[in-house]
């Protein structure tokens, strides 16, 4: 504007015209930046209800995912309640007659026995929950699948029944996987009834195994697994059903006619291996539930069926036991005694380290391994290192003691006196091995 002004004049039209149009481009200017301030006021306005929103969503579903696993855990403890009050009913039941006294030998071994099965089946019922959980005790090992779907052949086919029919088809040459054998066995029968029962009129149940590396289902990271598929020709699921099928005590069968244990348990126990539980299945096109399992590089163990139970010879010799629940201690102190062991029973860790310290020596310490202060699988590292010549036994009805020390011995709880005495055995000679 100097240039144009420089000395005093009556301004041209001309000039009259650019000062306006300098008036007009500065108002614009402040205008412009008024706006933009107010813009950018209401962004950061805007941002921050954006985040108090977010907050509260995020807020509100936390609170339904916990008022759904609060019911999910009330469903859960109703039916374990009602499941457990069934069971206790027979062994309370004949415990309390076998005390009354004034029964026939046989009226007593047969109320016993009665008594022995309900407590089994409660045995099986905690497993369960605990594998729904991941919470069951795994002794994972290199399991040899097409060798063991060929022993397990016979019971799969009694099972079923003469309406269905069952083919097993897993090749010699599908690799050892990563498993828990016992555990296996028991999904693999839980699955193989639930195909049973979705097939009133009968029909046709496939057992299949191969080596899967691509294509494999979203939880799993990259890694080579066998997939273990069970497929059947039955009702099939709809889709309400098969978002729930895996949820524990979820089950369309009639009361009285399943636990609605058996997918929530193979889906647990899957997790816990490293693998998945996946399931395809279709209204009236039937279904099929595929079991993905870690493969095992190590050697698989050879897969023996079972035996009668016959009794197993274990040197007897001076017992260490250490629990701190008396009844356990007690019930575990009269097997061993049973067996001919000499049983030295104390209630915590501490007391037993500083006895064999004082030159007490057990051929072999039974430990439990939750108790306050030290625990079962801290004394039995101590007692490998400063004294390797003792043989060591784990019992335990909880996870963790196969991370903490894999390679000690270990019997679940609860167990039975050939399952106490196989598994002293077991210990003892890994402790002559390692002599």
């Amino acid at each position: 504007m100097g240039a144009y002004w420089s000395e005093p004049a009556m301004p041209t039209d001309n000039e009259i015209s650019l000062l306006e149009a300098l008036a007009r481009a500065a108002s614009t200017a402040l205008e412009n930046g008024r706006l933009f301030s107010a813009l950018e006021s209401l962004n950061d306005h805007l941002d921050q209800r954006v985040r108090e929103r977010t907050s509260e969503l995020e807020s509100a579903q936390d609170k339904l995912r916990q008022i759904q696993k609060m019911d999910v855990l009330g469903q859960l403890t109703g039916h374990v309640a009602h499941d457990f009050n069934n069971l206790l009913t027979p062994i309370i039941g004949g415990l309390d007659q076998i005390i009354a006294g004034g029964r026939s030998p046989e009226a007593v071994a047969r109320t016993a026995n009665i008594a022995m099965q309900a407590a089994e089946t409660a045995q099986t019922l905690v497993k369960r929950l605990l594998a729904f959980g991941r919470r069951q005790p795994l002794q994972p090992t290199s399991v040899n699948l097409s060798e063991t779907l060929e022993n397990m052949q016979t019971l799969l086919v009694s099972t079923v029944g003469p309406q269905i029919i069952l083919h097993v088809d897993a090749a010699p040459d599908v690799p050892p996987v990563r498993a828990d054998r016992h555990q296996l066995e028991l999904a693999i029968l839980n699955l193989v009834v639930n195909a049973r029962d979705a097939m009133p009129n009968g029909g046709q149940v496939i057992i299949s195994a191969e080596r899967c590396k691509s294509r494999l289902p979203v939880p799993l990271i990259p890694g080579q697994f066998v997939c273990l598929r069970i497929t059947d020709t039955g009702i099939g699921m709809t889709p309400a059903v098969k978002a729930s099928a895996t949820e524990p005590f979820f089950t369309t069968k009639p009361v009285g006619h399943g636990t609605g244990l058996g997918l929530s348990m193979a889906h647990g126990l899957a997790g816990q291996l490293g693998g998945a539980l996946e399931i395809v299945s279709e209204v009236g096109q039937g279904t099929e539930i595929q079991l993905w399992l870690p493969i095992e590089k190590q050697k698989p163990v050879a897969v023996v069926a079972d035996g009668d139970g016959g009794e197993i010879t274990a040197t007897q010799g001076k017992v260490l036991l250490i629990d701190d629940n008396a009844l356990v201690r007690h019930g575990t102190r009269e097997m061993l005694t049973d067996l001919g062991y000499d049983v030295v029973d104390i209630d915590n860790a501490e007391l037993g380290l500083s006895m064999i310290a004082a030159d007490f020596r057990p051929d072999i310490v039974v430990t439990d391994h939750i108790m306050p202060g030290m625990t079962g699988a801290e004394l039995a590292l101590r007692l490998r290192v400063d004294h390797p010549e003792i043989a060591l036994l784990i019992i335990s009805g909880y996870e963790g003691v196969d991370l903490i020390a894999p390679d000690i011995p270990r019997l679940s709880k609860p167990f039975r006196r050939q399952h106490l005495q196989a598994s002293i055995a077991a210990a003892q000679a890994q402790t002559v091995g390692r002599a």
